[in-house]
């Protein structure tokens, strides 16, 4: 496993460890200001701290309240001068429960600083009016700019009330929605160009997506309107999405973005998936788990950022070329030699799904100018412990990082990280005026707001990682094999098997990956225990089969599944893998 502190930038110095410098955390009694629905000079929070930062950890001299909770599935989200957060929540193909009622997006006002909202106000379309909600929020010349389905729509805000008296003009329409990443992350610059990522709809630009041995499309015609970055003008509505307004191509996935105080404008990558499962004979099972890197990369109008053809080996610290272009496993560059690799990377599969540029002045010199990443956490790291679920720190000087990241904020799993287990996956970030941070949830919909009540006098190299017990807590998730019921024909020792390798422990399995250690599911893999069987009669024989062949278009959920979940099990481990399935999926078992 890779450390969670290590030098993960091409050239930069290393930190020095941290020392012990910080002052304990000294928590100020709140000011009391009256409560009103509508925008007001930021009240200056010195707010009382949660005894437990609100379940997550943090470094000496930070303290965390809950802000909001039970959101929906919150994504995005901006603070407007006044204190006022704007989140927007999705509904995509993600999710599958029922959103609160109202619509997507949420304005909260904490009206007596006291670290956490009192006016809750959702606006905007909600289901009845044909919305999934969306990511992407921002604010530019006093108005609000959000994703709505394919199209990114403006507010306009009234000094009257936290929540847009009109109707949105539409900005941008007919952006491509479908496949692995259909939302669009966006952000607004000083001059008003609006910079939309449109993440890829393919993990690779396979002819067969996700299969095993499966070439790359070459040319890869997707990259015409996906796995890239597009500029429109956020002063303009009424705007058609089309291939013309590329920006900068090669970006798998953008989902956080953020400009420093020069301007230059940076944004972080989802590495590709499943290096292992659909090429074992190029890599071996425990050096792809940590393949490839999570990136942040310093953008450039007209640059070329290496997907599908191309992946950044953070074990060797380079671009090599991907095996469904030629590539030999990382040995081979090829074409990877002129694209444009990251200024920063971090540990595979973390997945980052925002990125903020502290310009702050609250937090102490250390962190002014680095970058907080939210990292919403692994679900392909399996038979691996997953890992991310974090917020971490990348130290950035003149547009390189300038020293090695931390883990600022950790804990928002809980007891397991793990997709389908996890407590809280963090999302969204944002800085209010005072200089505090917010992160965000879309598990439950839960907003943190960090503040720093420290010293001041704190050494550039004194960077320090939170600290939590490491979470283990699979084991306690799963039913006890023997309360588990037997197939015709199954042996009790067979059960036992089937529960090793649905686990990772037996095989290289890598079915809890996807559907969770207790079998109920996740984003990417659906729920095993519900009794409903979508690939046959639910018989061990027929689960068997579809753990042999694979499921390359999924029916009810997000992911696809290689054969034998691209790990190498043998006939025997398919029989009692399927047999546990089969188990678990009975009514006595649950």
């Amino acid at each position: 496993m890779i450390p969670e502190r290590h030098s993960r930038s091409a050239g930069a110095p290393a930190n020095l460890l941290a020392s012990a410098l910080y002052a304990a955390s000294l928590c100020l009694a709140a000011a009391s200001l009256p409560a009103a629905d509508q925008p007001a000079q930021a009240p200056a929070m010195h707010a009382g701290c949660s005894a437990d930062n609100g379940g997550i950890a943090l470094p000496p001299g930070f303290c965390a309240t809950v802000f909001a909770d039970n959101l929906g599935h919150a994504r995005h989200m901006v603070v407007a001068p006044d204190g006022v957060v704007y989140v927007n929540t999705w509904s995509g193909v993600y999710y599958r429960d029922k959103p609160p009622p109202g619509g997507f997006l949420v304005a909260l006002k904490d009206s007596h600083g006291a670290g956490r909202a009192d006016v809750i106000r959702r606006f905007g379309d909600g289901v009845a009016e044909g919305s999934a909600g969306g990511t992407g929020i921002a604010l530019y010349k006093g108005a609000l700019y959000a994703e709505e389905n394919d199209r990114i729509v403006r507010y306009r805000l009234s000094s009257k009330s936290i929540v847009p008296p009109g109707p949105p003009d539409v900005i941008v329409s007919g952006m491509p929605l479908g496949g692995d990443h259909p939302m669009h992350p966006f952000v607004i610059d000083a001059r008003g160009n609006l910079f939309v990522d449109m993440g890829s709809a393919t993990n690779s630009c396979q002819a067969r997506n996700r299969m095993p041995q499966a070439p790359g499309i070459s040319p890869c015609k997707e990259l015409a309107t996906r796995g890239g970055l597009w500029r429109f003008d956020a002063n303009r509505t009424q705007q058609k999405f089309s291939a013309a307004q590329r920006y900068a191509t090669g970006i798998r996935n953008g989902e956080g973005m953020s400009f420093d105080a020069g301007g230059r404008f940076f944004i972080t990558q989802h590495g590709r998936d499943q290096l292992g499962e659909n090429w074992p004979s190029l890599y071996a099972a425990d050096v792809g788990h940590e393949l490839p890197a999570e990136e942040l990369m310093l953008l450039e109008k007209g640059a070329d950022y290496g997907w599908p053809s191309c992946y950044f080996d953070g074990l060797q610290k380079r671009l090599v070329l991907a095996p469904e272009y030629g590539g030999d496993g990382g040995h081979e560059v090829g074409v990877c030699a002129h694209k444009h690799a990251p200024v920063a990377f971090f540990p595979a599969h973390w997945a980052p799904n925002d990125l903020l540029i502290y310009n702050g002045q609250q937090f102490p010199p250390p962190y002014r100018g680095g970058a907080f990443i939210a990292f919403h956490g692994s679900w392909n790291r399996a038979p691996a412990p997953q890992a991310g679920y974090n917020v971490a720190f990348q130290p950035l000087r003149d547009g390189n990082a300038s020293g090695d990241y931390i883990v600022f904020a950790d804990g928002f799993a809980g007891a397991e990280k793990a997709p389908g287990r996890a407590a809280f996956r963090p999302t969204g970030l944002a800085m209010a005026p005072d200089g505090a941070l917010f992160v965000d949830d879309d598990e439950h919909g839960r907003v943190w707001r960090i503040t720093y009540h420290g010293g001041d006098d704190v050494p550039a190299n004194a960077l320090i990682s939170a600290r939590v017990a490491a979470p283990n807590a699979a084991r306690d998730a799963r039913r006890p094999v023997e309360s588990l019921p037997l197939a015709p024909g199954v042996t009790r020792e067979q059960l036992i098997l089937g529960d090793h390798v649905f686990h990772g422990e037996a095989s290289g399995g890598t079915c809890s990956g996807c559907h969770a250690s207790d079998g109920k599911g996740s984003m990417v893999g659906r729920d095993l225990t519900s009794g409903r069987w979508l690939w046959g009669d639910g018989s061990v024989n027929a689960i068997a089969a579809t753990i042999r062949q694979g499921v390359a278009t999924a029916k009810e959920s997000f992911g696809v599944m290689p054969p034998l979940g691209g790990a190498k099990l043998s006939p025997a481990d398919i029989s009692a893998v399927a047999a546990y399935v089969w188990a678990i999926g009975q009514p006595t078992a649950h």
